[in-house]
């Protein structure tokens, strides 16, 4: 095993900017290692710290490399994530293996938002989240993202959870976790690929000013000890053909059914599915999703150093 390191390894340009003011964006590895097709994959990592970039906030993707936490990647590690065949998927309860194994990985949501946290940053932008899986009651199948963002003090900017998920129940556990919701110019939860659940949201908010107020009065009520989710949908005519996502969601679930298709396995399979069965217009709109976030995020963590600088 290796010897314990420095528990992260920050890069300069995220250093500077959080020594500066300036907003910093968290950006998760497992989208690039484990959620797009190789060859694609890096370059829409590249194009989502561009973005982050472009709209004046710096960008801090998230891996374990050798065993060493790395809060922003350089090139030759940002290539490596998305290219190396034997990057694993981390989670909360992955780190301190991988840490002292030496093994290179690529974190979910639950761990980059530990990590990111750990680093002093305050936003993180994702595609969805993981969240409660159908057939629970039986499975008690529940994703690690859930209890961290309950325990983690950072504006999450997602476009909820994808549909394979339980969303009524999700929301349900967000809700008895007390991490608020925020739907972002919208009184319903984001579908993932669909612009809406049609599940309703109690708040919404309409700026990215607007979520730097919730993050502050949490915070000046004690409440700084959980993330603040901004659900935010792709537009209507950006989403994913409704008939077509219902038709074929409806297949992926009777597939798993007929396989006996069970535990972590199930949500890459009915995503494989997906992107199959759909010509690969999930993969579209899911690529069109983390871009959105990623400006979205960018926006919040501007707001949120011009705000603290005033």
């Amino acid at each position: 095993m290796t010897a314990v390191p420095h528990p992260l390894l920050v890069s300069d340009e995220v250093q500077q900017a959080l020594a500066d003011g300036t907003g910093v964006v968290a950006l998760e590895s497992t989208l690039i290692a484990h959620g797009l097709p190789r060859g694609q994959n890096l370059s829409v990592a590249r194009e989502l710290e561009a973005i982050v970039r472009k709209a004046g906030a710096v960008p801090a993707t998230i891996a374990v490399v050798d065993g060493q936490p790395r809060v922003g990647l350089d090139p030759e590690a940002l290539e490596r994530i998305a290219t190396d065949e034997e990057v694993a998927k981390l989670s909360i309860r992955d780190l301190g293996v991988a840490a002292a194994l030496g093994r290179t990985g690529a974190t979910t949501v639950a761990s980059t938002a530990h990590l990111a946290a750990l680093a002093g940053i305050g936003v993180f932008a994702t595609g969805g989240l993981g969240g409660v899986h159908r057939e629970a009651r039986d499975s008690w199948d529940e994703s690690a993202d859930l209890s961290a963002l309950a325990g983690t003090p950072m504006a999450v900017v997602c476009a909820g959870v994808k549909s394979v998920l339980d969303v009524a129940a999700t929301l349900e556990r967000l809700e008895s976790l007390g991490v608020p919701v925020l739907g972002f110019r919208t009184e319903a939860f984001p579908g993932f690929y669909l612009h809406s659940s049609k599940e309703p949201l109690d708040w919404r908010i309409d700026t990215a000013e607007d979520v730097v107020a919730v993050m502050d009065h949490m915070t000046g009520l004690g409440l700084d000890d959980r993330a603040v989710v901004v659900a935010n949908p792709i537009p209507q005519d950006e989403q994913l053909d409704p008939t077509m996502h219902d038709r074929v969601l409806h297949s992926g679930l009777a597939l798993l059914q007929s396989r006996r298709i069970r535990g972590k396995q199930v949500t890459p399979f009915l995503l494989d599915h997906f992107h199959t069965a759909t010509g690969g217009e999930s993969l579209r709109v899911n690529i069109r999703v983390v871009e959105r976030n990623a400006a979205l995020a960018a926006d919040i963590a501007v707001a949120r150093a011009t705000s603290r600088r005033a």
